[in-house]
């Protein structure tokens, strides 16, 4: 049987260093005990040397046998078919967890992302901070309601949802204390923790290998 295999970058600076996407992964095979291997492709020409695999030069991808992915949404969404753990097999249920793993990704992300890009870039960011707020007050709304997203229990629609939601200066943007509570709950999860730890010991030694390469 053929190991699962996430593809990331060999090395990045230490700011994105644990918010690398292909976290989302590890952390749901460590959830599944799903086996997986980590492949890297260079950093250095990223945005070229792995087009054939993800087109738009991005990690993480994912291959499965014969089955290819990139999008750390479809990923997730394939291994969460591989078990209970991460998708509940009531239709109800599954259909609810779908619901909230695209929720994270349209509803949420897609306000988020552009709100911390401008953000760190130095230019005014009022013009999104209405929308990231209702976006964000509705979240709270909802978790202040209910300890999980579907199905009364942890689903890929948490493990995505609070990977979304922790970025820092996320959580830092008002006060919505049972969002804070969501994230911190479901970030320490072991499985999350083995992710992240992962994720940052291969940086880590992607530092060592860029220094022992380095011309004298």
């Amino acid at each position: 049987m053929n190991k699962l295999i996430i593809w990331t970058l060999d090395w990045v600076p230490p700011g994105p260093r644990g918010f690398v996407r292909d976290l989302r992964l590890r952390w749901a095979c460590a959830e599944a005990d799903i086996p997986y291997e980590v492949r890297t492709v260079a950093f250095d020409d990223r945005a070229t040397n792995h087009l054939a695999q993800q087109p738009f030069g991005q990690v993480p991808f994912l291959q499965d046998g014969d089955v290819k992915l990139f999008e750390s949404g479809a990923g997730l969404l394939h291994l969460a078919r591989k078990s209970d753990r991460l998708m509940p097999r009531d239709p109800a249920g599954e259909a609810q967890a779908v619901q909230w793993t695209i929720a994270a990704l349209n509803s949420i992300e897609m306000v988020t992302v552009p709100w911390w890009f401008l953000k760190i870039s130095g230019e005014p960011n009022d013009k999104l901070d209405g929308w990231m707020t209702s976006r964000l007050d509705h979240m709270e709304r909802v978790l202040s309601g209910q300890e999980w997203l579907a199905g009364g229990r942890f689903t890929v629609a948490d493990l995505l949802m609070a990977d979304v939601l922790r970025i820092p200066d996320v959580r830092a943007f008002g006060h919505r204390p049972a969002t804070e509570a969501y994230v911190a709950r479901i970030t320490d999860r072991p499985a999350f923790k083995k992710a992240y730890a992962e994720q940052i010991a291969q940086f880590e030694a992607g530092d060592r290998t860029r220094l022992a390469e380095k011309p004298q």
